[in-house]
């Protein structure tokens, strides 16, 4: 009986170490995911100026180069 209980004790601190080493991986990868969606927002905020700025400009209200 007390080998049964023995075995049991090296089990659970087996899992509680590994829970806990999973545990520190989650956290890592959420903050990890955190910082892609920043930058995901901030290019997303780079391509929306760039398209604002595209749409400014339209050449074909500008006048035709002398060679035409």
């Amino acid at each position: 009986m007390d080998n049964l209980i023995k075995k049991l004790e090296e089990q659970i601190t087996f899992l509680q170490h590994e829970i806990s080493q999973m545990s520190e991986e989650l956290y890592s990868q959420q903050k990890e995911i955190e910082n892609q969606k920043k930058e995901i927002l901030q290019i997303k905020s780079k391509i929306i100026s760039l398209e604002e700025n595209t749409n400014k400009y339209d050449s074909k209200n500008d006048p035709l180069p002398p060679h035409y």
